[in-house]
């Protein structure tokens, strides 16, 4: 590698959040109890539809996959951010913030591609009844979810490659609670501006592609929902897919305000603030849009505890 790709630079700074130590302390316990509630709920997400006969359908296999997710992405992020949160220094080392920048792009991108595969499904289950079993075969369903794991992937090591062969030799405090993109580009002291153009149109267009499968699928749903004459059969469509909806809109809609503007649109103290949305805000709704919304979710969950309760 050429010398002026060489970075001085050993670790970062994250300011996370500031206050006194006795704020430290209070959004500590906060943010430990959010991380909590995503582990809980999604693991149980996981486990009820892994052990319940009748989720065993193509909708509760990308549930499952999308709680799994969850879990992945906010525990690169939450227990650094927690360890900062009680510690007088907040560094991370170079390495550590390559690392945590990946796998964070990797698993957002994967749970976009994730959220289209769900929009499509339910398309397939309301538009074309009759072709289902066909379309969303078991072996459709899992291409579906290994394109999606494939494309997270190849987006964090695309991102994380080009940012960290930029060279680093002066500041090295980033105002942020995770070592986020956008950030990392104005400590460089290299030229920047081919990271910028891949940012917002290979970044761009991969969200944009996730977001028109979604958006189209809901727009022929929404035609096809119009057309019922049933007025109860179509509360129970619209209810089924409105959960998918409140999670989409909030994460693709904070993913898509963050990364597709200008370089010189960016704030960092407004940024971090949107970012605990789309972070830690959406793997904790999930499971409780996804259960507390859906009936099949909460018979399977009945259904399991009676044969615990009859068992004893």
């Amino acid at each position: 590698m050429p010398d002026d790709n060489k970075t001085t630079v050993t670790h970062f700074i994250l300011l996370g959040f500031p206050g006194s130590p006795v704020t430290q302390v209070v959004l500590f316990m906060i943010f430990l109890l959010l991380y909590s509630m995503i582990l809980l709920g999604n693991t149980g997400l996981i486990v009820l539809i892994r052990i319940s006969p009748q989720l065993h359908t193509p909708m509760y296999f990308f549930l499952c996959n999308l709680s799994l997710v969850d879990i992945c992405y906010s525990s690169v992020i939450v227990p650094q951010m927690l360890v900062n949160f009680l510690s007088e220094k907040k560094v991370i080392s170079y390495a550590g913030c390559g690392l945590q920048f990946h796998f964070f792009c990797a698993f957002a991108d994967t749970e976009s591609y994730i959220l289209a595969s769900m929009a499509y499904d339910r398309y397939v289950a309301i538009c074309n009844p009759l072709l289902y079993s066909a379309m969303m075969s078991p072996k459709i369903c899992i291409l579906l979810v290994t394109l999606s794991y494939f494309g997270g992937t190849m987006s964090g090591l695309v991102h994380t490659s080009f940012a960290f062969r930029l060279s680093y030799c002066g500041p090295n405090v980033i105002n942020h609670f995770f070592c986020d993109l956008p950030l990392l580009l104005k400590l460089s002291c290299s030229d920047t501006s081919l990271n910028e153009l891949l940012l917002f149109t290979y970044g761009t267009s991969m969200e944009i592609l996730s977001s028109s499968i979604i958006i189209i699928s809901y727009i022929l749903i929404v035609f096809s929902v119009l057309k019922m004459r049933s007025a109860a059969a179509m509360r129970k469509t619209f209810s089924t897919c409105a959960s998918h909806m409140i999670s989409v809109i909030i994460y693709q809609g904070t993913i898509l305000f963050i990364y597709s503007r200008p370089s010189s649109w960016y704030s960092p103290t407004s940024d971090k603030y949107i970012a605990v949305f789309y972070t830690i805000i959406v793997p904790v709704l999930n499971p409780l849009v996804y259960s507390l919304r859906n009936k099949d979710v909460k018979d399977a969950f009945w259904k399991v505890i009676d044969s615990k309760v009859l068992a004893n």
